[in-house]
């Protein structure tokens, strides 16, 4: 892999560099490239992919088992999203030409699509419920009578068998559809969704092939029995049916709707999106608040007033779309609740109440959340590292999670029949739950089997509101240790789940673990008579441990269970959980110095003149050794030298199109007219902008002009040289930035920093070291 290793030796510094960080040889590059794919570091040595390839290496590359990942690379296949509006002429001129009238048109269009928005991810809530709520209840039924007959005539292993059997086929079909059809949409998808909505352009993860893979994906793996929730797949799928509907047309179908045009660019799909994760995280949960809180708080870094009520409005709809339907389900069924909507109901008013002496206990939980979580990570983090290194084959990936489906399905059997845990009948809180008998006697049913033959929902439920002594200290002690890592092993399968809910199972069960032990350690056990606040507390600080969220999560929890008066000590938990997880997780890096924007800058930078020949142009898009996306334009001083002078920064996408309705004259000196494009010439390629090489110019159009000044951005973001790091990163932070031209005292161009600039270079034990650049 000797393409993506590279070792950093440093002008003017000796001959010391910096640390390969995978171990790899030094490899040496001579030609110079900027602002794109690859990137220079101020006067520095810089990448050339073509360089030449021993036999040796040429024989590594050939072999099929190759590993295509490695933990430290930087995958060249990400750009980023142009957040910035390009003000050129035509952007003025449209806005200029658009009176009141046409600025309240697209206002209005904003509430509509975020209307269908919530509308949309409604009903797609509603089909995954309802499907996989069908789907495992045939499964439980033939499980338990297969069970409750072999227990009286003998052969059990054949009802295991057949659990394990149905729990691998479900997981076998949803593996083979994200392994071989759509691997992005493994997963919950919240992490690339937190990425699209930052900036970064993750390929195909809002396509429509997305949406029904990951749909159908997560009713697999939920019906099949893994340790996984479908929450954090709805909040991707919101996304994604934000992305179709705010730009009026499919690209995938081929379809054109020709409406909603206006918004084909990425800032205003970038919102639309943040409305969408919103509106699935008020369709799982029923918190339309809490799906603000959650876009504004770990999704978009780019927020802005206006947005919120709209995207407050799509999450109403949401919720109120998926309670319609169910209800209208329910009566045709004859069903008294949601199949599987997470709604953990209102606690009981004998435990409404919490005393102050309690808040101590519930920080001391907080605290055992955030260790259980950093433990939970930290697993999971190597297990990733294990899987990306040798389970990169769709083949493997599916096999695993059979693997794994066959494994819990295992291990669940066996804990419920050495369990000795039985309940009478009349206990058993509610209807909605599978009440299956195991190894008990007639009357009564097995609480182990409550929580483990249960969708994760249910059980959650009936962790929070079962009463005293459902539940033996050793039955919630072994079902925590072993659903922890079942959890832990099953996160990050090739498999559309989320682990919202297996986290809040974990939580809920050692929460009301710790509210039975109370009583035998308190001076007064009356007054720790419901373990059930615990079970809630728990189940908070387990979450918060994992996924690090405070406010949003806080808000998610009091709608999801109707009761604001657990707002406090919920966020007491979770901050503490938050705090203690990031304390044992993080690696905290001081900076002692901080170190100029040259470290990571490009330089030379790729630019075009203002009228630049179409050759020239073509020439440069076409460099395969390159991946450029913004070149500034400038004005060249005759018979100088030095650097020419900035006047604006134009992007790839703009060429491309340029190039396309071959925009230019004949002579540089003709003044025959221009074709005239508007911006819909642009959004109508908007978002899969045509490659270069699908363009055809022709050897006489190589030698005419294009001028870029009614296109390009004439006010591009700038810094001068003198600028720190830290402040670069501000910059890019809060404006949204992909390019970033850095300027001497007169204006002249000496260098670019882009997004990959800043994400390729880290402090570490030597100084600034450089993640390797990899094509996968």
């Amino acid at each position: 892999m000797a393409n993506i290793t590279k070792k950093v030796s440093w002008s003017g510094r000796g001959e010391e560099g910096t640390p390969l960080l995978n171990g790899s040889e030094e490899v040496k590059y001579t030609r110079q490239l900027s602002g794109g794919g690859m990137f220079h570091i101020g006067r520095l040595s810089t990448v050339d992919l073509d360089e030449d390839i021993t036999p040796e290496e040429d024989a590594v590359r050939s072999k099929p088992k190759e590993i295509p990942h490695n933990e430290k690379l930087l995958s060249l296949k990400y750009e980023s999203l142009d957040y910035d509006n390009i003000e050129n002429h035509l952007f003025l001129e449209e806005e200029r030409r658009m009176g009141h009238m046409s600025f309240r048109c697209l206002e209005i269009s904003r509430w509509v699509i975020c209307g269908l928005i919530g509308v949309l991810t409604g009903l797609i809530a509603c089909f995954i419920d309802i499907v996989v709520e069908k789907l495992a209840g045939v499964k439980y039924v033939v499980v338990k009578k297969s069970i409750d007959k072999n227990t009286e005539i003998g052969g059990m292993c054949i009802s295991l068998i057949l659990w394990a059997a149905l729990n691998s086929a479900f997981v076998m079909v949803g593996a083979i559809i994200v392994a071989f059809f759509e691997p992005i949409a493994a997963g919950s998808g919240i992490p690339q969704i937190k990425c699209y909505l930052n900036g970064v352009k993750v390929p195909r993860v809002v396509r429509l092939k997305t949406l029904m893979v990951k749909v159908c994906g997560v009713i697999c793996s939920v019906a099949g029995g893994l340790a996984v929730g479908k929450e954090g797949p709805m909040i991707h799928s919101g996304a994604v049916v934000a992305a179709g509907v705010s730009q009026g047309r499919s690209t995938s179908l081929k379809k054109d709707f020709k409406i909603f045009e206006y918004f084909r660019r990425d800032t205003e799909k970038r919102d639309f999106v943040s409305a969408g994760a919103a509106a699935g995280v008020s369709a799982a949960f029923g918190a339309p608040v809490g799906g603000v809180l959650f876009s504004l708080e770990e999704g978009a870094s780019f927020w802005n007033q206006l947005l919120t009520w709209r995207i407050f409005f799509a999450s109403m709809i949401s919720t109120f779309t998926l309670n319609f339907v169910l209800s209208i389900y329910h009566k045709k069924t004859g069903e008294l609740s949601s199949p599987g909507l997470i709604n953990f109901g209102s606690f009981d008013l004998k435990s409404v109440k919490y005393n102050i002496y309690e808040i101590p206990l519930f920080i001391v939980m907080g605290a055992i959340g955030g260790l259980l979580g950093a433990l939970f990570n930290v697993l999971n983090y190597w297990l990733t590292i294990f899987r990306i290194r040798y389970v990169h084959r769709p083949c493997l990936q599916v096999m695993e999670a059979m693997l794994v489906a066959a494994v819990t399905a295992t291990v669940s059997f066996a804990m419920i029949y050495f369990s000795n845990d039985c309940q009478p009948l009349e206990t058993q809180k509610s209807s909605e739950d599978y009440s299956l008998q195991g190894f008990c006697a007639d009357g009564e049913y097995s609480a182990m089997a409550t929580a483990f033959f249960n969708t994760p929902e249910r059980s959650v439920r009936s962790l929070f509101h079962s009463p005293a002594g459902t539940y033996k200290l050793e039955t919630l002690g072994c079902f925590t240790l072993v659903y922890f890592f079942l959890a832990c092993w099953t996160y990050g399968l090739t498999v559309s789940a989320g682990v919202f809910i297996p986290s809040l199972l974990i939580g809920a069960a050692w929460g009301r673990l710790f509210g039975i032990m109370l009583p035998y350690i308190a001076l007064n056990p009356s007054v720790f008579t419901d373990p059930g606040k615990y079970a809630l507390m728990g189940a908070a600080a387990q979450l918060g441990g994992i996924v690090r969220m405070t406010l949003s999560l806080t808000v998610i929890l009091v709608e999801a269970t109707g009761n604001v008066t657990y707002g406090l000590p919920i966020m007491l938990v979770l901050m503490t959980a938050k705090i203690v997880g990031d304390y044992f997780i993080e690696v905290s890096e001081v900076l002692h110095s901080s170190p100029s924007y040259r470290e990571v800058m490009s330089s030379p930078v790729t630019c075009f003149n203002r009228v630049e020949k179409v050759g020239t142009i073509v020439d440069v898009l076409s460099n395969t050794s390159t991946n450029h996306n913004g070149f500034p334009v400038i004005i060249q001083t005759a018979a100088s030298e030095e650097p020419g002078k900035l006047c604006g920064l134009i992007l790839r996408s703009q060429l491309i199109v340029l190039l396309k309705h071959k925009v230019f004259v004949e002579r540089a000196r003709s003044r025959l007219r221009q074709r005239k494009l508007q911006l819909k010439d642009f959004r109508d390629a908007y978002p899969r902008f045509p490659p270069i090489q699908s363009i055809h110019v022709s050897q006489d159009e190589r030698e005419c002009m294009m001028d870029l000044t009614e296109f390009m951005n004439p006010t591009p973001y700038t810094v001068p040289q003198d600028t720190s790091l830290p402040r670069v990163f501000k910059l890019f932070r809060a404006l949204g930035l992909r390019h970033l031209v850095v300027v001497d005292d007169d204006n002249r161009v000496i260098g670019l920093v882009t997004r990959k600039d800043l994400a390729r270079y880290h402090l570490g034990k030597h100084g600034l070291e450089e993640l390797h650049l990899a094509h996968t």
